[in-house]
């Protein structure tokens, strides 16, 4: 008879942890959290419907998602990456990716390119998304860069066809401002756009071999093959090609030049393309960034997207299933779209924009090569600096040569060469 109380009273405890147990693990329904880096409402929006998508697919993970401007988040990520880290973060393939990897705070993705098909589905960003022979990248999209224009400002100048050949471009930059037209929009204030112009320049003069080892840190910035880029920038400069005061303009303050008809061409990745106004729209064209030296095969910038896993996330179950779920032809279409790309994933469908149909083109018939892009192919610090001696350079081309030498005691102090 003494049993069954006892008995009694152990099945009420044993009831009871089952009960806390399912209270905590209820509590603790397993919570995902997403840093995204977004330039402008539509680039919101395309990862709010794929992060939504996710959610109903998975019901079970609670998914968090901070939403942080492109500009403040590169300024914030090491300082996630090195502490409290996110489970996802969307970042850069390339140097980029290389840095936050060599440094221990990006997580090895080889087992996931091996189990989910990517090594054939993402075969042409593979490179830029390894180091030291493993992944650590899962690449979304990639975009072309090149040369938006006002067609019917074109037109009005008497700029007959799309500029093919140094030339030709020239020409029309004379035309235009002849016709009192600002031929060039640049927005200086974002020192990466200027670097635009500089892998365009370096791109065409000296090809893309060169581009690399001098991104590598290995030719010296005195170099007359480097002074060539920035004394071909200054005759566009020195001719006033450029709109005035280019260095107050970020990219969102100097769009509107193009929207009002006051500039006629900017150089620019495809993913602006998203947020063109509907009554501009019919309006825009793109065309490949001219060639100067027909002895130098075209090279590109198409810059890789890509999302990463920090090495100090604390949910990394959910964050590789959430990898898998992204990495589809479908989503990879669906991401491109909303992000004016192109989707890395091979199996995609080809984009319907027109203008990222021209992308598409540009970079599938290249025969030079494909550039990741300035700040990207480079190390961050020798970056940083090289475009802060652009600005100074657009500020006052007279100063080139001390620019040049002062770029070039920098260089000889970040890589010891």
């Amino acid at each position: 008879m003494k049993m069954k109380p006892r008995k009694f009273l152990l099945a009420l405890a044993l009831a009871a942890a089952a009960v806390g147990t399912s209270a905590i693990s209820t509590a603790q329904a397993s919570t995902l959290t997403i840093n995204v880096a977004y330039k402008g409402a539509s680039q919101r929006a395309v990862w709010q419907s794929v992060i939504d998508e996710f959610r109903k697919a998975h019901p079970g993970v609670d998914v968090k998602v901070s939403f942080v401007d492109e500009e403040a988040y590169k300024v914030q990520l090491p300082g996630w990456l090195s502490t409290v880290a996110p489970d996802i973060v969307n970042w850069h393939d390339g140097e980029r990716m290389a840095y936050y990897a060599q440094r221990g705070l990006f997580e090895d993705l080889s087992g996931d390119w091996a189990k989910n098909g990517w090594n054939d589905m993402y075969a042409s960003t593979k490179e830029a998304s390894s180091y030291k022979g493993k992944q650590y990248a899962a690449p979304t999209v990639y975009y072309s860069w090149g040369l938006f224009y006002r067609k019917d400002l074109l037109e009005k100048a008497g700029v007959s066809g799309e500029p093919k050949t140094w030339d030709q471009f020239l020409d029309a930059a004379k035309k235009l401002k002849a016709a009192g037209i600002t031929p060039i929009a640049v927005a200086g204030r974002d020192a990466w756009t200027l670097a635009g112009w500089f892998d365009y320049l370096d791109l065409r003069l000296n090809g893309n071999a060169f581009h690399q080892k001098l991104m590598a840190g290995e030719i010296p910035y005195t170099d007359p093959h480097v002074k060539k880029v920035y004394t071909t920038w200054k005759q566009l400069l020195d001719a006033g090609y450029f709109i005035d005061n280019s260095l107050s303009y970020d990219l969102d303050a100097v769009q509107p030049f193009l929207f009002q008809g006051k500039a006629a061409m900017m150089l620019m990745g495809t993913f602006i393309t998203a947020g063109f106004p509907p009554n501009v729209k019919p309006q825009m064209g793109y065309f490949q960034f001219p060639v100067i030296d027909p002895k130098v095969p075209t090279a590109e910038d198409g810059p890789v997207e890509s999302l990463h896993i920090p090495s100090k996330a604390k949910n990394k179950a959910d964050a590789h299933a959430f990898l898998a779920f992204v990495e589809t032809p479908e989503i990879g279409a669906q991401l491109a779209t909303g992000l004016g790309s192109l989707s890395a994933n091979s199996k995609s469908p080809e984009p319907e924009d027109p203008i990222s149909k021209i992308g598409f083109q540009i970079l599938s018939n290249t025969k030079g090569g494909i550039a990741q892009f300035y700040d990207r192919d480079m190390t961050k610090e020798m970056a940083d600096e090289g475009m802060k001696g652009m600005q100074q350079f657009v500020s006052d081309p007279t100063k080139l040569d001390d620019i040049l030498a002062q770029l070039e005691q920098t260089r000889k102090r970040i890589y010891k060469k």
